[in-house]
């Protein structure tokens, strides 16, 4: 079972480890979850989903980030995050739900088996790394929530903040930051709702205290500090298709043979190897080609990208 979720990752997948760890970066990610009673929580169990390699790099992943409402720079999130408030957090859940309500973090997430998953992830501008979460499956949010029929899609949005988000005083995007799944998509026991990295509480600047991950789709569509989950009939609006369509499809499935307007998808440069380093092939919805294609079938990836 093992091995037919791992797509041959192995210790050379991994980014190298950092000597020291940020101890700054890591209390002020995890004082929220701390706070709420549910990083006192142990990882339940490793998952299949996953390899066994030894979780590495946290300075890596957390020191060049993607997250524009702290700045537009790789290292502006780890600069301006600290200043984030966490907790008390509270998550909005609506629309076609048996139990819609504002919802404190930790009640939502209370019983539910938290998982080690080393994923692969890969953003739209042609990095990736190889990131150990700590999270739990969607799929089980949703069931305590009560998916009602007629739902086809699943809405998420992002903490507006401006006093504490730099980023958002600009109009960068249309302010909150808005994703979404379809609903088979969002029930793939793949997506995950991570609340750590490393087996430590999630940083501010990587989506603390909770975020969406879906491995086979590029990490924008894996938004970050979730303030809002909302089951719908009609597909969502999401942030990057309303900024610009013709470069951000819906599905941002990965997929080396349609490239992005101004870059190819082809390959892929890892981080925490150097701006230079070798860059190797992209590989099919990011290495989860067996697990998730079925999900398309049918589809024209290409104009559905």
């Amino acid at each position: 079972m093992a091995g037919r979720w791992t797509n041959d990752l192995d210790w050379k997948d991994v980014t190298p480890r950092a000597a020291l760890l940020n101890r700054r970066q890591i209390l002020a990610g995890g004082a929220a979850l701390a706070a709420s009673g549910f990083a006192g929580q142990a990882v339940a169990q490793t998952s299949p989903y996953s390899t066994d390699a030894e979780p590495t790099s946290f300075e890596d992943i957390t020191s060049y980030c993607n997250y524009y409402e702290f700045g537009t720079g790789k290292s502006d999130p780890s600069d301006n995050a600290g200043q984030l408030t966490t907790s008390p957090w509270t998550v909005k859940v609506d629309g076609l739900v048996d139990n819609p309500g504002d919802y404190a973090l930790a009640d939502l997430l209370d019983g539910l088996t938290v998982e080690d998953r080393i994923y692969r992830f890969r953003c739209v501008e042609a990095w990736s790394a190889v990131i150990p979460w700590n999270g739990i499956e969607l799929a089980d949010i949703l069931e305590r929530v009560g998916v009602q029929d007629g739902a086809k899609y699943v809405a998420f949005e992002t903490l507006l903040r401006p006093e504490e988000m730099p980023g958002t005083r600009f109009p960068v995007l249309d302010w909150p930051y808005r994703e979404g799944l379809r609903l088979d998509e969002a029930m793939h026991p793949l997506t995950i709702m991570a609340t750590g990295l490393y087996g430590m509480p999630m940083p501010n600047q990587n989506g603390a205290p909770i975020r969406l991950v879906v491995p086979w789709k590029y990490g924008f569509k894996s938004i970050k500090s979730i303030v809002r989950i909302t089951l719908t009939e009609d597909e969502p609006p999401t942030s990057w298709n309303m900024a610009n369509a013709r470069e951000y499809g819906f599905y941002s499935n990965v997929n080396p043979e349609v490239d992005h307007p101004r870059w190819s998808q082809a390959s892929e440069r890892q981080i925490g190897g150097g701006l230079f380093s070798q860059r190797k092939p992209t590989l099919m919805f990011n290495g989860y080609e067996d697990q998730v294609a079925s999900l398309y079938d049918g589809m024209d990836l290409t104009a559905n990208f």
